[in-house]
């Protein structure tokens, strides 16, 4: 493996992860928001990743497929004729979790790099 290479390979993990955290904060943003119908509600992002030889893309965002959450609130604006709104079936303490590991994935694969740099810097003065 050349020298370069490790540094396509954090700097792809980076934007996997950067691409990860960006979607547990919309998640956690929209957590509480209403709908009138099901249709309306919005709905969790979760990435996907694939392998792509020794490194790692986003082949793409996908919603979640949980059902909407139903709460009888009759005097709500955005209640439906039932009386009912609904939310998006977002568990806030599953997405702090992910966005932790999210956080500290980022930070590890920003430590290879700068271990990386350092190490190259180095062996440059070795040379003089």
């Amino acid at each position: 493996m050349s020298g370069m290479k490790i540094f396509e390979i954090s700097g792809a993990a980076l934007v996997a992860q950067s691409v990860r955290l960006n979607t547990v904060a919309s998640n956690l943003a929209n957590a509480d928001s209403v709908g009138a119908s099901r249709e309306a509600v919005f709905k969790a992002k979760h990435p996907v990743f694939v392998a792509d030889g020794d490194s790692v893309r986003v082949d793409g965002v996908v919603e979640s497929s949980r059902p909407p959450l139903a709460r009888y609130e009759p005097g709500h604006p955005s209640a439906d004729a039932a009386g009912y709104v609904y939310t998006p079936d977002i568990d806030p303490v599953e997405q702090m979790v992910d966005m932790i590991s999210a956080s500290r994935s980022y930070q590890s694969n920003l430590e290879v790099m700068n271990a990386s740099k350092e190490m190259l810097l180095s062996t440059l003065r070795v040379g003089q």
